[in-house]
């Protein structure tokens, strides 16, 4: 009963670590390559489409990212309850 409160900080510390890491790389994708990097990245073309990759990552690229986002952090946090024992049945 004694370990339990330490697993319980453990999963959240974990939880918390995952969630930065992912809304740090939405932020970069979203903001930084969408808006900061917009005009470096006009400078490529998509292959095929011809469209600027600046331009790509504000209207689409960011919104793929972002869903991605949310596959993996399921996937992650299905496997992080699994670990610690908090899976749903």
């Amino acid at each position: 009963m004694s370990h339990e409160p330490q697993a319980h900080t453990d999963y959240w510390r974990a939880n918390l670590r995952i969630l930065a890491g992912l809304l740090a790389l939405w932020f970069t994708v979203s903001f930084g390559f969408g808006i900061l990097l917009v005009e470096p990245l006009n400078s490529i073309r998509i292959p095929g489409t011809g469209f600027k990759l600046g331009f790509w990552f504000a209207q689409q690229g960011s919104i793929y990212a972002f869903v991605l986002i949310i596959f993996y952090y399921v996937r992650r946090m299905n496997r992080l309850d699994r670990e610690h024992g908090v899976q749903e049945d």
